[in-house]
């Protein structure tokens, strides 16, 4: 298992791109996760790219999609 640190590390946690379809890593109590669908910065929150209502998971950080 990957340690909280060695996972963000593969991570940018500076301003994203807004507009851009983004992997990002969530955080909660049990630990961070990938989530498993595109998301983007816009209007100052996190979307699902086909969404219109905000993300309520924790993003701790993001990256260029790899896929």
């Amino acid at each position: 298992m990957a340690t909280r640190e060695h996972r963000l590390s593969e991570f940018n946690k500076g301003p994203p791109p807004p507009g851009q379809p983004l992997q990002v890593l969530a955080e909660d109590h049990n630990g961070t996760y990938l989530l498993p669908f595109r998301c983007e910065w816009r209007d100052g929150a996190w979307y699902a790219s086909d969404k219109i209502r905000p993300l309520e998971a924790k993003v701790v950080g993001w990256r260029v999609s790899r896929y």
